[in-house]
């Protein structure tokens, strides 16, 4: 089933479900009842792919230090990825960043008011403009992220995979149908925060869902099966090897990655062979002649498209090229009086191996 709702049903999901939001909506967010489009949308980016409970303590320390989009705007990216270690995705980093300079340097630091703008920023889609609109302007715009769909899909029992164009396509029509012209941002919370509490991805809450029983997949008893999941692919798996390069100060040698792909821009190891096993290989291009001690345990970090599996590869420096200390790329790292430098949580874990 998925015809779009009628007027009438539609009216009765959103009382409902304004009603239990104003007795079990989330309230104590630490963005929650703000109008500052700059603290929004910094939430929003945040909570991509990122559960609530996950993002709070990032979200403080990210506006104590960058309170307004100039001082982010204004901030070196390697201190706005440095507070995103750990949080993963570091595109939405990245993105944010480029967004601010954007706003400050293009739009005198004044954000966009209408969603066709929005959208033109980095890292921002339909779904977070339309919820940064809403909460800052309570302009009415439906959105469609990761919980809505659930909602959705279950409700109107829509059968595919929601990453279907035509499915999708569904299910935005289902949101707009149901997005309501007045207390669009308490709307907009509420369908989140009944996907994030009450419809759960396993074990869904129905006994405490104020819309059950106008849900066809709790009818059917079937819940679980919406929305489908994606078609199952085997994913591959790559390989490398990571040097931890120590000097006699006991500091390690920190490369930092292409501006794209994974990890983009971040500080990480420098990569060799996986199989690297030799007494001493010459690293002309870091500056460096080595001797390398035995490969440690693999260590395997999941993407969202491959596995990684990492080969950590001791190594003492035996002589310097001096040219180290002349690639802006290169950076000795004190483990024990860390820089303020973005790094992604499982080199953050391999360089705390050493101390």
């Amino acid at each position: 089933m998925s015809a779009l709702p009628e007027d009438k049903r539609a009216r009765e999901f959103c009382e409902r479900l304004l009603h239990w939001f104003d007795g079990h909506g989330r309230r104590d967010l630490p963005w929650s009842g703000s109008q500052d489009p700059y603290r929004i949308w910094v939430s929003e980016i945040m909570l991509q792919q990122t559960q609530v409970a996950t993002v709070g303590d990032y979200y403080k320390r990210f506006i104590e230090r960058f309170p307004s989009v100039t001082d982010l705007a204004s901030a070196d990216i390697d201190e706005v990825l440095h507070l995103w270690t750990g949080l993963g995705y570091y595109a939405r980093a990245r993105n944010l960043h480029k967004a601010a300079r954007i706003i400050v340097d293009e739009r005198g630091g004044r954000f966009p008011t209408d969603i066709e703008q929005m959208v033109t920023l980095p890292g921002i889609g339909r779904s977070t403009a339309g919820a940064i609109l809403a909460f800052a302007y309570r302009q009415r715009h439906p959105i469609l992220d990761g919980n809505v769909k659930r909602v959705l899909a279950r409700v109107h029992r829509v059968s595919g995979w929601p990453g279907k164009r035509e499915v999708e396509k569904r299910l935005w029509d289902m949101a707009d149908a149901y997005t309501p012209a007045s207390r669009v941002d308490d709307y907009t919370q509420a369908i989140m925060d009944l996907g994030a509490g009450v419809c759960l991805r396993r074990s869904p809450r129905c006994d405490l869902c104020p819309v059950a029983d106008l849900c066809e997949a709790q009818k059917h008893g079937d819940t679980e099966s919406y929305p489908e999941r994606a078609p199952r692919k085997a994913k591959p798996v790559k390989a490398t090897g990571m040097l931890l390069i120590r000097n006699e100060r006991g500091e390690v040698l920190l490369q930092q990655r292409p501006p794209t792909g994974i990890w983009g821009g971040l500080w990480g190891l420098p990569e060799c062979d996986a199989g690297m096993t030799a007494a001493t290989r010459d690293f002309e291009s870091l500056g460096l002649i080595l001797e390398t001690g035995p490969p440690a345990g693999v260590v395997r970090n999941s993407f969202t498209h491959f596995d990684l599996d990492i080969t950590p590869i001791p190594a003492r420096v035996r002589a310097s090229l001096e040219a180290v200390m002349d690639n802006e790329k290169l950076v000795w790292y004190n483990p024990e009086q860390p820089r303020a430098l973005g790094l992604a949580a499982p080199i953050k874990r391999l360089i705390e191996t050493l101390s």
